[in-house]
């Protein structure tokens, strides 16, 4: 195909509106050229018909109504003698430029014109108005021949609508703007100076249509146009749908022009109206094509499809028919009435619809038939199509003219024509619905679907950029997803279907709408025939999980599909169907909240590709293809996540979905909060904080686990300010320098928590930095009249938090680091980035309303913020916020008290409850999560040995919000922190002396804003979308990811580098159940010498030597020095102290510790 490529950009702006691309030059030009000259040929046509009607004194009577009558036919000679020959050379020569050559030849024929009217010569006119005739003849196949070369197919229905509009509404403005110009005084002279500045115009505007190579140069014109003409006819009959299209056409334009005709007689002889009216009725018709025409777009979405054909065939025919029965019986009035009265006449306001919605119909019948024309046109007979297409539309409103005029001949009166045309259009209407049923149903089915469950399709141009073999693979929510594919996906695309499944009474209604491959599961050729179907160059709709989901995520996907792809060749498109798992036909019942008729999004992602070794061979590439899937999968689940959202927002639609009502957070107090509560309370006492603070402004939180934490944080954030969760437990050193990292002016906390956890010092170090405010205090001073304004805000939250127009990149949250290498740093995180974290965690994690978290990691941490706290919160999953991780018999006991089924923790507090816990403690609990730091093999021993239960090992940062891979139910490796979430890109950097693996650079959605340093107070240090976890990892071919240790963790001896992290394993293996740190002091000979820190009280250096050869560890891995402590130094997250440890170790052996 001769279509220079199109700009990205302009192609991303024609997927939002066909609007765009009248700021298009690839398109703008050529609609003001086709515009202007439709509007001067009707200017003409009706100034000249005006003229000899009323304007020329030796022509009346039935001299006038004969050239009257003669000027129509006049007109429309041109497109049977000239449209063959038009059509040739719109196929052989560059179009722009025959566009252009066209254009000019119309000034030369409106000066002929202008010359006519100044003479007054009526039949100078009819020669003028034949040669208008042709240069409309030869203008038509090129103008509708380049839309293809300069427009992508999906944006040919929106090209083309806007091109009809256009059209009618040209002709409105010519024939309205004709008749009131040439009666005027001085009419001739006003109507000759619009011709001639219009032509000028239209000329002016073909010179900026962009270039268009010729279609088939070096053709041929032939000049027998009446073999010609035959020719091209019969070749575009020789091809099934563009001769049916063409018919199609030629019937819409009988029927227009039949009404067109008629209404003067309409008006006159049935109406008793004047001249005005007619022109109402040209306008509301010009009106309703161009909605009719426009309104493609939007419901195609770009598809070139005869979709809505059928019903707007069969709309056309009600429309023309209740027009007849409002019509029949009415009689003339004595006195003519003008429009205003007509429009006056609520009696009237049924023809005004019926000839509105006749001419929407119209639009939405013609304008996709035109864009299939184009579209299943030869490149290099395109121009002949559209050219045969012309001779046809002549033709048939030549018979449509003769066949009104045979019947008003016979005594019959315009609304008997107009009912002959229903009845003929009703049989056209059955022959098309017979033609295209699945179209007929798919529309049919549309609507109430767009009306009741709200349907959104985006994406759809992702689907049109697969090639010829594609295979769809979406996610199964509801019983709704195969009826939802069938008729919002373009095209006729096969559907793979279980042959159980197919043979129900419920599925046959469903599956007669599209081509169904029917496939039995035991059936080991069913992969084969499913290829081979691809191979032929269609579109394969399958679900890859093989049934509903009852958990409403992801569920096993089958590797079927992969392979399909991999084998047939074929592009992957992957479609997220999000909604329908809320409506009464999902498997959700007990775990969602479900309507009647949820709102319903269909996403399409773009095509894509597997990736795999062509050494890869039998069941290793199937379960390549499978993983791979996998991930395309649940990277889609995260792809098509709601970008534009604060965490609050998100809260209020986490309400919308579970219900206010639903309970979802409770402490120790035993007193659950519902969705409603929590945001009825975030607003009261928002308001209030927002005295403390300015919009923008991060406030300082220090609050145990609670339900008032959550409250206090979506507080802040209703009110748009940052909580800056403070770490108390880092000591009051560390909290104060935070406080004046952050530049915080406010802390928040809670006088009772402050007593009972013994936090005064703290207090007393925050006091000089920030002022204290308590929540006690807060409470006493919420009066009636705040409770009342909550209350009455809490159906307008949603509202009350976009007028402080906070974005999704916005800072939501600051974290303060351990500490655990050094002073803590800000990690400033966006709403964004938590919110892509805990999708990313959903997309690969099953849980839902039936579940049961319990929290006691604190949210000062991002494990236990963003795990422990956001993701329940806003998945609708309830959660028990526990105040410290260290009760080890409390935490096992209350765990069994609320029924947990997820539970998050460290290695350490894990080890902690498996030594104290009754082995039923955790009788319902399903998942067990752990990071922070490594867990060891006897804590991973212990949960499975006592409690049956695998314990699901994750790795991350603060910087990341915090996951970057998580092991999960269906993808499980032991010694590994899992497989990296979807949407992050990982990157290893060598590094010089570790042979195994690469330094970790991470980047994606959930990567964070940046840093606060203490150095440089409140000055946000960008990260640049891009984090250095600083830890040494490998990753298998899998994609499991295993941590070797941090960069700094390594310690370089003798010259060799040695992972303390690995020591510290082989410590574990010699001394389990007991803590052990590893930290490097200087050495006079080596350099650097190990230390092994440990609790172990009788632990010294001979063991050690023993498993590290058993192990196969060099004797230079080995420390030196064995330390025995009380206890090893911890944080309060779990982590080992390291800064602390080394300094024992100093002290142990006098060192002095230098550029700490």
């Amino acid at each position: 195909m001769n279509r220079p490529p199109v700009p990205l950009s302009e192609c991303q702006t024609m997927r939002q509106s066909e609007f765009a691309l009248l700021r298009s030059r690839r398109f703008l030009p050529l609609f003001v050229t086709q515009f202007l000259g439709a509007m001067n040929d009707n200017v003409f046509k009706n100034a000249f018909v005006i003229l000899v009607l009323y304007g020329m004194a030796d022509i009346a009577g039935t001299q006038a109504q004969i050239l009257v009558t003669a000027a129509a036919g006049v007109f429309i000679l041109p497109y049977f003698l000239f449209s063959a020959t038009a059509g040739q050379l719109a196929d052989a020569v560059e179009k722009s430029r025959l566009i252009r050559r066209i254009k000019l030849a119309e000034i030369a024929i409106m000066a002929g014109g202008v010359l006519g009217l100044q003479l007054g010569d009526p039949w100078l006119l009819m020669a003028v108005l034949f040669l208008m005739g042709a240069q409309s003849a030869f203008f038509g196949p090129v103008k509708y021949g380049i839309l293809p070369d300069h427009l992508a197919e999906h944006e040919l229905v929106g090209g083309n609508g806007l091109i009809e509009a256009g059209t009618f509404l040209a002709i409105l403005i010519g024939t309205i703007a004709g008749g009131l110009m040439v009666l005027r005084a001085d009419g001739t002279v006003l109507v000759s100076v619009a011709l001639l500045a219009i032509a000028v115009a239209g000329w002016a505007a073909s010179r900026a249509i962009p270039e268009a190579r010729p279609d088939q140069p070096g053709l041929r014109v032939g000049r027998n146009v009446v073999a010609e003409t035959v020719r091209i006819v019969a070749h575009a009959g020789r091809s099934r749908p563009v001769f049916l299209t063409i018919l199609g056409l030629s019937w819409f334009w009988l029927v227009g022009a039949t009404f067109l005709s008629q209404f003067p007689t309409l008006a006159q002889a049935v109406l008793g109206a004047d001249e005005t009216v007619v022109t109402l009725f040209l306008v509301a018709f010009a009106v309703g094509i161009a909605i009719g025409s426009l309104a493609c777009n939007a419901l195609l979405k770009g598809e070139v499809s005869a979709r809505y054909v059928p019903l707007a065939a069969i709309a056309m025919t009600a429309f023309i028919a209740d027009l007849c029965l409002t019509l029949d019986g009415r009689a003339p009035g004595t006195t003519a009435i003008g429009a205003v009265a007509f429009a006056a006449d609520p009696a009237n306001w049924r023809i005004l619809a019926d000839l509105v919605g006749l001419a929407v119909a119209g639009g939405l019948y013609s304008v996709p038939l035109f864009a299939i024309l184009q579209a299943r046109s030869e490149p290099e007979h395109r121009a002949r199509n559209i050219a045969a297409n012309n001779v046809l539309n002549a033709l048939f409103m030549v018979a449509g003219a003769v066949w009104a005029a045979v019947m008003l001949a016979l005594d019959f009166d315009v609304v008997a024509v107009f009912a002959a045309v229903a009845a003929v259009n009703a049989v056209v209407a059955l022959y098309i619905c017979r033609l295209l049923p699945a179209e007929l149903a798919k529309s049919l089915l549309a609507i109430p679907l767009r009306l009741l469950f709200r349907v959104r399709v985006r994406g759809l141009e992702n689907y049109r950029q697969a090639g010829p073999r594609a295979v769809v693979v979406a996610n199964h929510v509801s019983f709704l997803d195969g009826l939802l594919l069938a008729v919002f996906l373009p095209g006729s695309p096969v559907f793979a279907v279980d042959t159980h499944i197919a043979r129900r009474w419920w599925a046959r209604p469903i599956l007669a709408l599209a081509r169904v491959f029917t496939v039995d599961p035991g059936n080991p050729f069913a992969t084969k025939a499913l290829v081979r179907e691809v191979q032929a160059g269609n579109h394969l709709v399958i679900f890859p999980e093989g049934r509903i989901t009852v958990t409403g995520a992801l569920m096993k996907v089958h590797e079927g599909p992969g392979m399909i792809a991999d084998k047939a060749d074929a592009d992957l498109i992957p479609v997220r169907i999000d909604g329908a798992e809320a409506s009464v036909f999902s498997r959700m019942r007990g775990k969602l909240r479900r309507r009647l008729f949820p709102r319903i999004a269909i996403t399409v992602l773009e095509p894509r590709r597997f990736r795999i070794p062509e050494q890869a061979r039998g069941r290793a590439r199937r379960r390549l293809a499978g993983d791979q899937l996998y991930d395309v999968m649940s990277e889609m689940m995260v792809e098509t996540r709601d970008r534009d959202e604060t965490l609050f927002g998100a809260l209020l639609d986490a309400r919308r979905v579970h219900g206010g009502r639903t309970a979802v957070i409770e402490d120790v107090e035993r007193r659950p909060v519902s969705y409603d509560r929590l945001v009825a309370g975030a607003l009261v006492l928002g308001r209030k904080l927002a005295g403390f603070s300015r919009p923008g402004e991060r406030v300082g939180v220090m609050l145990p686990n609670s339900a008032g934490m959550a409250v206090c944080l979506f507080a802040l954030l209703a009110r748009g300010r940052v909580p800056a969760l403070l770490n108390f437990s880092a000591g009051p050193r560390n909290l104060a320098t935070a406080c004046r990292t952050a530049t915080l002016r406010t802390v928040v906390t809670s006088r009772r928590f402050v007593e009972l956890a013994r936090l005064q010092e703290l207090v007393a170090a925050i006091e000089p930095v920030a002022r204290v405010v308590y929540l006690e205090d807060v409470r006493a001073g919420v009066t009636l009249l705040d409770r009342l304004a909550g209350l009455l805000e809490r159906p307008f939250a949603r509202l009350v938090h976009s007028r402080l127009r906070v974005r999704p990149d916005d800072p939501a949250a600051v974290l303060f680091t351990s500490g655990s290498e050094g002073t803590p740093k800000g990690v400033v995180l966006s709403h964004a980035n938590l919110l892509a974290n805990r999708h990313q965690l959903s997309a690969r994690i099953d849980f839902n309303a039936t579940d049961r978290v319990f929290n006691a990691l604190p949210v000062f941490h991002s494990f236990g913020l963003t795990g422990g706290l956001i993701l329940p919160l806003l998945s609708g999953v309830r959660s028990f916020q526990y105040p410290s991780p260290l009760h080890y018999r409390i935490v096992p006991a209350l765990a069994y008290d609320t029924n947990a089924t997820i539970v998050f923790g460290t290695d350490t507090f894990l080890a902690g409850y498996a030594r104290l816990a009754h082995p039923y403690d955790f009788f319902n609990v399903r998942y067990v999560f752990a990071g922070a730091e490594r867990v060891k093999d006897e804590t991973r021993r212990a949960w499975a040995d006592r409690f049956g239960i695998r314990i699901l090992e994750g790795y991350g940062a603060t910087e990341t919000a915090p996951v970057i891979a998580v092991n999960t139910p269906m993808h499980f490796r032991a010694g590994t922190v899992g497989r990296v979430v979807p949407g992050i890109s990982t990157r290893l950097d060598p590094v010089p002396g570790v042979e195994r693996g690469g330094r970790l650079v991470v980047s994606g959605p959930n990567v964070m804003l940046g840093y606060l340093l203490a150095d440089r107070p409140g000055e946000l240090q960008a990260a640049g979308g891009e984090y250095d976890t600083g830890d040494i990892v490998e990753v298998d071919p899998d994609g499991f990811v295993r941590v070797l240790g941090r960069a700094r963790r390594f310690a370089k001896i003798a010259g060799e580098m040695v992972s303390l992290g690995a020591v510290e394993e082989l410590a574990a293996r010699v001394w389990p159940g007991h803590a052990h740190a590893v930290v490097t002091l200087p050495d006079p000979r080596k350099g650097e010498q190990l230390v092994l820190v440990t609790d172990r009280r009788d632990a010294d250096r001979m063991p050690l030597l023993d498993a590290a050869r058993t192990a196969g560890f060099a004797e230079l891995a080995v420390p030196r020095q064995v330390v025995p402590v009380a206890s090893v130094p911890l944080l309060g997250t779990g982590k080992t102290d390291y800064p602390a440890v080394e300094a024992l170790a100093r002290v142990e052996f006098g060192q002095t510790r230098h550029n700490v």
